[in-house]
């Protein structure tokens, strides 16, 4: 059973449809007794870095979360979720995140004189034979203004623009992606597919 973390942000009704239209088990949540319990674990995410923190902090959520990570259980970050891993961000106050990956999350140059937030639909480049190399040079749905920057090899895909960026990484029993792959199509549901049944 996947528990998808509910801490009052998020496409929570985007990722659930999902994967209940692949017939995959899952429940919202936002009890971290819950996540023990999980097979798997879901961190969705839209909004703003500090205020998602804070309310994890609320829920009572992040010592939760990083243990089950830690204790080696299957976990899917997706956008913000994906963010929300790495030391710090540097929208706003530079807020700390869950220190679970080494790196920051750093907001798109304005030089590269493309709209920002990078929004609508972009291909991956899986460079190397890795968890995403069976969706490389498929098309995603992207929403954001940020991206992470990893201290550790992570990136499993790349994503260009303006410049190059990490849009997902992969480490031990974590995968996390920039994309929504619940708002992805016939690409997204494949993704989330391999993930569910792994």
């Amino acid at each position: 059973m996947i528990a998808i973390i509910d801490y009052g942000m998020g496409n929570l009704g985007s990722v659930k449809k999902a994967f209940d239209f692949l017939s995959i088990e899952s429940f919202v949540t936002s009890d971290g007794r819950d996540l023990k319990k999980a097979d798997k674990i879901v961190l969705p995410g839209v909004g703003a870095f500090e205020d998602a923190m804070n309310n994890l902090r609320q829920y009572k959520l992040t010592e939760q979360i990083t243990d089950e990570i830690k204790n080696g259980k299957p976990f899917l970050g997706i956008c913000l979720g994906l963010q929300l891993l790495f030391d710090y961000s540097e929208e706003g106050n530079h807020p700390s995140g869950l220190s679970v990956l080494k790196g920051a999350v750093k907001k798109f140059d304005e030089s590269i004189a493309l709209k920002i937030p990078h929004m609508g639909w972009n291909n991956i480049e899986a460079k190397e034979m890795n968890y995403l190399s069976s969706f490389n040079q498929q098309y995603f749905y992207f929403v954001h203004s940020f991206y992470v920057e990893p201290v550790e090899k992570m990136a499993c895909a790349y994503t260009v623009y303006g410049n190059q960026f990490v849009s997902a990484i992969e480490k031990d029993n974590i995968l996390a992606c920039q994309f929504h792959p619940e708002k992805s199509g016939e690409a997204g549901l494949g993704l989330l597919k391999k993930w569910a049944e792994k």
